[in-house]
């Protein structure tokens, strides 16, 4: 009897972008074929094409439901929307087309998951003026995923090569970001982050929460976000029995995490903790959502209009997307 794999849905985002040609070669590698029964939602035109142009030696499966799929190697089996009018359709350009396509292959693979049709999800880019264009009242993923799947405040981790790394803000400016430098933020944060982490079966180890400031402020020299706000916090939570560290100095607490001394960190402000991945290893930085009642990765690159139809751009993202999916994906099951 055929071994059960994960079931990911893996929707193929913006048709103008590269989308469909990184879900094309990551379904070519033997490592993701031997990782999952991965269910491609999009439309077959725009998969032959993106099959077609990337050189990829597989064959389209249209099937209605993921239990239909044959999942032999070579197989691409795809749910069609077929939402792409391929008379009008312009590679590398904003499309309002497009945008309505893409979110509708998000809706259908957050069913498909919310239905347990499916283990997960693995996303890949969408255009966010696409999505305007359309009329979607949704700026990106993470506002559709966090509305469809009934969660108010979705909760991102990155992953590259076992450093995990979660973020306390994200967008929003730095004068705006120490506003929410607070006690009461961070302990909240950190006991999501806990729970996150206990879904992805990850339950022993010490988290460390960032310091904000040059060497942590110095006591005071250069600034009082660690003594007023984050020790404090690090503190209270060690109080209730959290296994954490902090703060540490963000120029060395990446690189600890990187080499085991911590299972996670808490990135204070966004580029703290993207610089710090994506310098790791740029290509395999994934995107995970937490605190959902399911699991979805993404890539964490956009939808590159400028190389869009080429065949060039690397598949690295998405395989590793898929197989994050893959790996987390049992864990989560049982949570």
């Amino acid at each position: 009897m055929r071994e059960r794999k994960p079931v990911i849905a893996v929707p193929i985002g913006d048709s103008a972008g590269v989308g469909p040609e990184i879900v094309a070669k990551a379904l070519a590698i033997d490592k993701v074929y031997e990782a999952a029964d991965v269910i491609v939602i999009g439309d077959k035109a725009v998969m032959e094409k993106a099959i077609s142009i990337v050189g990829a030696d597989l064959c389209v499966n249209v099937v209605e439901k993921p239990s239909d799929g044959n999942y032999e190697k070579g197989i691409l089996n795809l749910i069609d929307l077929h939402n792409i009018d391929q008379a009008s359709f312009v590679f590398g350009t904003v499309q309002a087309m497009c945008g309505k396509a893409a979110f509708e292959y998000i809706e259908k693979s957050i069913g498909l998951a919310m239905d347990h049709e499916a283990d997960a999800v693995a996303t890949t880019p969408i255009n966010k003026e696409a999505l305007r264009a359309a009329g979607v009242q949704f700026i990106g993923h993470t506002e559709i995923f966090g509305a469809l799947t009934g969660t108010p405040d979705p909760l991102t981790m990155f992953e590259t090569n076992g450093l995990r790394v979660f973020f306390l803000t994200r967008h929003k400016s730095l004068r705006d970001m120490l506003e929410d430098i607070t006690k009461e933020n961070i302990k909240k944060c950190v006991s999501e982050c806990v729970e996150a982490l206990r879904k992805l079966g990850v339950t022993e180890g010490t988290m460390a929460v960032a310091g904000l400031n040059p060497h942590c402020g110095e006591h005071g020299l250069f600034g009082w976000e660690e003594v007023n706000e984050i020790a404090p916090a690090v503190e209270e939570l060690r109080a209730e029995g959290y296994d954490i560290a902090g703060p540490i100095g963000a120029d060395s607490v990446f690189h600890q995490a990187a080499i085991g001394r911590y299972n996670s960190v808490l990135s204070l402000y966004h580029d703290q903790g993207h610089i710090a991945t994506k310098t790791l290893d740029f290509d395999r930085t994934i995107s995970i959502t937490n605190g959902m009642p399911i699991l979805r990765t993404s890539v964490d690159h956009g939808t590159a209009f400028d190389i869009a139809g080429k065949g060039i751009v690397s598949e690295i993202s998405m395989a590793e997307a898929i197989l994050l999916a893959a790996k987390y994906a049992p864990f989560f099951a049982e949570k």
